[in-house]
């Protein structure tokens, strides 16, 4: 005590000094880069707030908002998504970060992302910056637009008739979203979020899934190039979800997904990356349901072969958290999520294949892509026929069939053998037209499991039956030529999704094999029995020199 009287004034004085040095180090870097300006602040003229290995504050913000649920992790706005093998890298997808950048890499990428300028989120600029160099639209020659002006594109169905068309505007359709509620139509929203007609609401105002049910007649779902099916592209890919069921029946997981707007969507989870094959061992009724081959069979079906009987469908990449988990009303389905070792939030639900913890949805951590196909209409509305493919059944080869129904089977088998799909027992009808009608393309998810071989007993109603379509053989005679090529037009087509890509090119190239296996099997029919008895003419007068 009798020291620390004599020398307090000493100790004080050096316990300042030290507090003035350790202020002075801290400002001397600040100053100085104040003082050698803005132009000479290092090489990287990084001026974020943090490091790469450090997250943004957004991303502190959000996990502040969100901290209520202990135990989930943070939403990653990066797209990586798990690989469902069984693989030791299976916890990576095949186009994560992780697998295919080293750390050299994502510094360079970094370093990229520093050069841009930076309004608000620069994680989500980097994102932006991404996605906009993968969907940069094809410069120059496109082969599409190409296709697009030949004759066989530019065909018109008949005029329509009150019979021809799926509803009549004028007395069946009535946009009255109360009205429309079934138990999996719940509104999530409050009153003005509603759609209230007001008088006689015209059929401009009324949503784009609504719109595309209005179009839907005896000869097409959608006419060709017609606008209001982009818009719904793009609705199913940007609209709020509002309530997410499991869909009952089927033997692998799909949910039911209702939109702001009241319009509905089936859901598909990604099972498989694109790489991967269907095992050897697997039969066809255990394949997994492909995602990204729903989106391709759409873009073949409408673009490519013009048949326009696959109902409109999109890639998009789900939040498992914020757009199923939180507003599912399904208590099976929300139990069954959890939280993987690996931090990654996941589910299974209920179904007879691959529902089950060894099989789970997961996302990264939360976030996972899946296909959104369009409902169609409610079947209170417009009942649909189920039919049995009559593939299996023996037909005269010269036998005219009543109607176009034998000519449509058709089709249908090219458009499965060029997929490479097996799952096509039944096929359905809109009731209303009865046999002189298109038959819809539905459930395309067991396409595109297998570029390495061609299964040929798809092929086998086409080479039993030798009947085909004028149109049909017309367009996939263009489809071969060089100046067309099937695979350069269906990767061109899918550039137009937000997932892409959506088929790696072994599958792209395999369409083009099959394609030529198509045209022999056809050319041996005409061979043996003449072009009259195998072609069957449905081109108008307008066309028939086409």
């Amino acid at each position: 005590m009798i020291l620390f009287r004599k020398f307090r004034v000493l100790i004080v004085m050096v316990f300042l000094i030290a507090c003035t040095m350790h202020i002075m180090i801290d400002l001397l870097p600040k100053l100085e880069k104040r003082a050698a300006g803005p132009g000479t602040a290092g090489n990287s003229g990084c001026s974020c707030s943090h490091r790469p290995s450090e997250e943004p504050q957004s991303w502190g913000k959000q996990r502040a908002r969100t901290g209520a649920e202990s135990g989930w992790p943070d939403k990653h706005t990066l797209r990586i998504l798990q690989d469902f093998s069984n693989e030791p890298s299976s916890n990576l997808s095949s186009y994560s970060l992780e697998k295919n950048t080293g750390l050299a890499d994502k510094t360079e990428a970094f370093k990229r992302l520093e050069q841009y300028p930076r309004h608000g989120n620069t994680e989500k600029q980097f994102i932006q910056d991404t996605n906009t160099n993968k969907n940069q639209p094809v410069k120059g020659y496109s082969k599409l637009n190409f296709l697009f002006e030949n004759s066989l594109y530019k065909m018109q169905v008949p005029g329509l008739t009150d019979e021809d068309t799926l509803f009549n505007v004028n007395t069946d359709i009535r946009f009255n979203p109360k009205a429309a509620e079934n138990q999996e139509w719940q509104n999530e929203g409050n009153d003005e979020e509603e759609y209230v007609p007001t008088g006689e609401p015209s059929a401009d105002s009324y949503p784009n899934w609504l719109k595309f049910h209005i179009g839907i007649n005896r000869y097409e779902l959608y006419s060709r190039h017609n606008p209001v099916i982009d818009s719904l592209l793009k609705d199913l890919v940007s609209q709020k979800i509002s309530s997410v069921a499991m869909k009952s029946g089927g033997t692998q997981l799909k949910l039911i997904m209702t939109f702001q707007n009241y319009g509905q969507a089936l859901f598909k989870p990604m099972k498989q990356t694109r790489e991967q094959e269907t095992p050897p061992d697997f039969f066809y009724f255990s394949d997994f349901e492909r995602h990204n081959a729903e989106i391709a069979a759409f873009h073949l079906d409408r673009q490519i072969l013009d048949f326009r009987r696959v109902p409109p469908v999109a890639g998009r990449l789900v939040n498992m958290t914020k757009e199923i988990r939180d507003v599912t009303r399904d208590k099976k389905l929300w139990r069954t999520f959890f939280l993987s070792p690996a931090n990654n939030i996941c589910f299974y639900g209920e179904c007879s294949y691959y529902c089950s913890t060894e099989h789970a949805l997961c996302g990264k951590p939360d976030q996972i892509e899946g296909s959104l196909a369009a409902f169609l209409p409610d079947l209170a509305l417009a009942k649909r026929k189920t039919w049995r493919n009559p593939w299996r059944r023996s037909y005269h080869k010269r036998k005219k069939a009543d109607g176009s129904r034998l000519l449509d089977v058709m089709d249908m088998t090219i458009f499965d053998f060029l997929m490479g799909n097996m799952d096509r027992h039944h096929y359905e009808t809109f009731e209303k037209f009865g046999n002189e009608t298109f038959i819809i393309h539905l459930d395309n998810g067991r396409g595109f499991g297998k570029h390495s071989h061609d299964e040929i007993s798809i092929l086998v109603p086409l080479s039993q039956c030798c009947r085909v379509k004028r149109s049909t053989h017309l367009r996939l005679q263009l489809l071969a030529k060089e100046e067309y090529k099937l695979s350069e037009l269906v990767e061109e087509s899918l550039l137009q999704d937000k997932l892409m890509p959506i088929l790696i090119k072994p599958h792209l190239e395999a369409m083009d094999r099959r394609l030529r296996v198509v045209l022999k099997v056809l050319s041996d029919c005409i061979e043996r029995d003449g072009y009259n008895n195998v072609v069957e003419n449905d081109l108008d007068s307008a066309n028939a020199n086409t």
